[in-house]
């Protein structure tokens, strides 16, 4: 067993399975945005999406631009959009575009 791709993956994973992650993910393929702008999307605090934002930035999934006094936030569109139309053709062509691999409550 490669243990090393296991550490890998668990990490990468880890890092993007997270529904507020996905979420400022969905948002930043829009368009860059600052965590104020990010906030008022999600309804949620800011520290809740700062905290959400370090692990996509220390992977490099998100890139932080100094603009004046505040930071522009920007998806890594090199790494994410493959990841983002693999998982899209995934859920298409065997999930039942996504139905067939939701957990629902009660299932692990």
């Amino acid at each position: 067993m490669k243990r090393g791709l296991t550490r890998l993956c668990y990490g990468f994973f880890s890092t993007l399975a997270n529904p507020t992650r996905l979420a400022i993910i969905e948002l930043l393929e829009e368009r860059p945005m600052s965590v104020t702008a990010l906030v008022k999307a999600l309804g949620e605090e800011q520290s809740m999406v700062s905290h959400n934002l370090r692990p996509l930035i220390r992977c490099h999934f998100v890139t932080r631009e100094r603009k004046g006094k505040s930071n522009v936030y920007s998806l890594n569109c090199a790494t994410m959009n493959p990841i983002i139309k693999a998982v899209e053709a995934h859920a298409k062509n065997f999930c039942g575009n996504g139905t067939n691999c939701y957990l629902h409550q009660g299932e692990s």
